[in-house]
This record gives structure tokens, sequence and C-alpha cells, in this order.
């Protein structure tokens, strides 16, 4: 579960918060002052800080200072009338996550604070490099292949650097845990990461979201708007799908690599920043570069560093590996006991392509593992988590519907557990495979996925913590 401080001297904001945000999943914390707000701060393990900049003694830019001194990792929303924005915009500037204006439309703030959050988690959740498999409370990147080792010692040498890292390799190699490992590992690791995922947000919002905008820009731009780079100064920017950035953002990012400027949206101006780039993509930039899609001076300025993720094909040594690893997780998460696998089934597992590289065989385990009835995991049951028939065994299989399985699978755990809360124990087991299911269909958009629910994003996210699941996504939609 989050932990989300609200610091106004608003008392019926305060309560009107905690309401709707205990009733989305987190914890809510309030304080209706800045001294009794960085008290609570330093006191307990807070995930997320709204702070409203006019306070009662300490200002709210005091507060927002010494909240960031002792945390940078933690993110700030600063709250502001349109009489104050300054002050806000000067947070913003100094590493708060974003302002929001009061009067503000609920639903927009709470995918502000799911998009903090998520920030959060990326900059505090581990990223385990050739971990061991199925360790706890860690994200992992799993092999011992030669290929892989290659890997861990190109993210090692490239961390401790401000170079420029161009992260490539096929959908669903882990792309977003390298950067992540970079940054962890980085001299910056104590500084902001923020990502963002070029193909998910539109083009027209996308430059805004990047460089910012000043006041009288265009249409409805009332007031200056801090970009992620400029907001992110100090840290790291982790640019996903840059394959698909448009042409005239592609120019602009070149300044930034260039020049290490930025020019906000309508602005003459060249702000300078410090802002270390990772970008990463799936696309053939060889090609995009012959068919005037991408700017070559622009690849080799983001090429200084290439890391490539193999396929999961061309490292086959590491199934045996990345099989304990996510079967061990996702028992853990489910409830349920590690039924181990048949080594014809790990045999099954080596000998198909995997398209969809790690993560499909994560998927592919975790329907296994769901439908399994207890007994290790078999051929049959890869074959039918991976959607095909299963192979001749000289037996006569009935055809399963999955009704029949998932009643199969209750009546087990009716007669296997006489006491104890069962009722509220499947409801979490199938809300996982629920929530499961609609992130992969929607190829980790936590977004799509929501609205594919009928939830709210937090209220997805809230889920997702309490079940523990962890998906190699390329965050989509997820900035």
């Amino acid at each position: 579960m989050t932990t989300i401080l609200i610091i106004d001297d608003d008392d019926q904001l305060r309560k009107s918060f905690a309401r709707l945000l205990t009733k989305e999943g987190h914890e809510v914390l309030t304080a209706a002052s800045g001294e009794a707000g960085v008290g609570l701060f330093a006191a307990q393990e807070v995930d997320l800080v709204i702070l409203d900049v006019r306070l009662p003694g300490m200002s709210g830019l005091e507060t927002f200072k010494a909240i960031h001194a002792s945390d940078h990792r933690v993110p700030v929303i600063i709250m502001t009338a349109y009489g104050t924005t300054e002050t806000a915009i000067e947070a913003t500037k100094m590493g708060a996550f974003d302002f929001v204006l009061k009067p503000f439309e609920v639903p927009e703030m709470l995918n502000t604070i799911s998009q903090a959050l998520e920030a959060a988690r990326f900059m505090r959740s581990t990223v385990s490099v050739d971990g061991e498999p199925g360790a706890a409370n860690t994200d992992a990147i799993i092999g011992r292949s030669a290929a892989m080792q290659k890997v861990y010692k190109a993210i090692g040498r490239v961390a401790a650097t401000d170079a420029t890292v161009l992260v490539r390799g096929e959908s669903g190699t882990g792309k977003e845990l390298a950067a992540r490992a970079i940054y962890q590992h980085s001299l910056r690791s104590d500084r902001p990461f923020l990502v963002i995922n070029c193909v998910a947000i539109p083009d027209t919002l996308l430059e805004s979201e990047l460089f910012g905008y000043e006041r009288g820009a265009f249409t409805g731009a009332t007031h200056r708007r801090v970009g992620k780079i400029e907001q992110a100064s100090g840290g790291t920017i982790f640019l996903d799908e840059i394959g698909d950035m448009p042409l005239n953002l592609q120019a602009k990012m070149l300044r930034l690599l260039q020049e290490k400027s930025v020019e906000r949206l309508g602005g003459r101006e060249a702000i300078p920043v410090d802002v270390r780039i990772i970008a990463a993509t799936n696309r053939d930039l060889e090609t995009l570069i012959t068919q005037g899609q991408f700017r070559e001076d622009l690849y080799y300025r983001l090429k200084v560093i290439t890391i490539w993720l193999p396929p999961l094909a061309e490292r086959k040594e590491d199934i045996a590996l990345l099989s304990e690893h996510f079967l061990v997780h996702y028992a853990r998460a489910l409830g349920v006991d590690h039924p181990g696998i048949e080594a014809a089934a790990l045999s099954a597992l080596q000998q198909r392509p995997w398209p969809g590289n790690v993560r499909e065989l994560a998927n592919t385990l975790q329907k296994a593992l769901i439908f399994n009835r207890g007994t290790p995991i078999g051929v049959d049951a890869i074959a039918q988590a991976a959607g095909e028939d299963p192979p001749l065994s000289g037996q006569n299989h009935a055809p399963v519907t999955t009704e029949e399985a998932i009643r199969q699978w209750v009546r087990e755990q009716l007669l296997r557990q006489a006491k104890g809360n069962l009722f509220e124990a499947c409801m979490d087991h199938f809300a996982g495979l629920l929530i499961t299911e609609a992130l992969n269909i929607t190829g980790g958009n936590r977004s799509r996925a929501a609205k594919l629910l009928g939830v709210s994003r937090p209220t997805l996210h809230a889920k997702i913590e309490k079940f523990d699941l962890k998906f190699e996504t390329s965050v989509k939609g997820d900035t």
C-alpha cells in the first residue's frame, strides 16, 4: 500500500482528500502546517507528498525544500491558486513533480497522483542485475548466458558515467529494466528518474510534456509550465520508444544533447539543463533514417553507448533460470504453492521460438500456474497456457472449457482449506488474474487497462501494489 502525505491548512480539503485517496487504496497522512508535514515526513516512509503553496508559518516553498533535501526521490505535487503560480513554477524548476491549479478536476488530479506514484516506484524499486531467481521485493534481470554477461558488464561500465545510452532490443526483452538498472547504479541515483513514452503520448502533447511552454503559447496556455526535462535537471530522463518520436521534436532533442539546453514552447530563452538521457527502442533506426523518419545526427548523438538486449531465442540456456524466477514470483503473488516443473515441460519451453521474448515466457508460466491443479507443471499445461493443443500422449483427454477449469480449481480450494477467509483469498486470486490479463492485452498500458476494467488508474495501481504484480513492460502510457 502506498502512503500519501497531504500538507494543507484547509481542513475540508484534507478531509476530502483523505476520503478520496483512502477509497482508492492508499494510506493517507495529513498535516495542517509545513512544520507538522516535515515532522511526519521524517517519522514515516512516504511515497508521495501533496503540498499547498500557502501555509501558515513555514511557507510551501520552504516546506518543499526541507522535504526535497531529505529525499529527492519522493515526488512532490504542488497545489496552488492562480495568484501564486510563480512560486509553484519555481518549486517545479527545483524538482517538484508537478503543480496543480486550484480548483482542480478530481480525475485529472488522480491521474497526476498516479503518474507521480509510478515515478516513485521506478526510483525506489530495486532492479537486481543477475539476481537470484524469485528474490522478493525486487525487479530482476535474470540470466547467466554469455549474451547476458555482456549486458551486465555494459551496464556496470556505463552506469557511473554521464554518457548518453541507447538501449536496443525486441519488444519484451527488458529494456526498461536495463534503463532503471543504469539509473540506480549511477551517480544520479538520488535524483529524479522520469519516464517518457514517446508513442503513448499524442504528438500534440509530447512537446509540451518534454519541454514545457510559456503563457500564451497556445489557446488555453494560461500560465507557464515547466517541462519534464527541465524539471528533472540533475537527474535522468528515460525516453522509451524514441524511434517513434516525431521529426520536429527530434530536432529539439538534438539541441538538448548538443547544447545542454531546452527552449519552452512559445519561448525564446535557452534554458540550461543538466540531465542524463537514456533512450530505448525496438525499431530499426538505420532503416528509419533511410526512410527519412529519423534524424541521422540525432542517431549518432544517442548511440554514444549502445546496449543490445538479446532476444530469448538467442539465450535459451537462461530459460530454466527464468522459469524458476517467474514460478516463484507468481506463486508468491497468487498465494499458491510452487508446484515445480517437469523436465519435459522445461524442454518444451526451451524449444519454443518465443517471439514475445521474456514477457511472453512470463505470461505463459503465469497462466500455466493458474490453471495447474497443484501437480508439477507438465507439457500439457504449457501447451494450454500458450494457446496450443496439448501434444498427443496416448490418452483420451476430454475438452475442458475455461469455466470448467475454474470450477475445478474452486472445488480443490474448498476441499483443501477448511478454515480461513477463503472467499477473500479467492477473490484476490482472480482479481490478480483479471488485472494481469488486462495489462497483457494492453501491452502493459495501465491507463488503457484501467479503462478496460472500468476502474480508476490509481485504483488499478493500488491493486497492483497489493498483489505485488510486476511486469516487464515498455511502460506504455504510464508517463
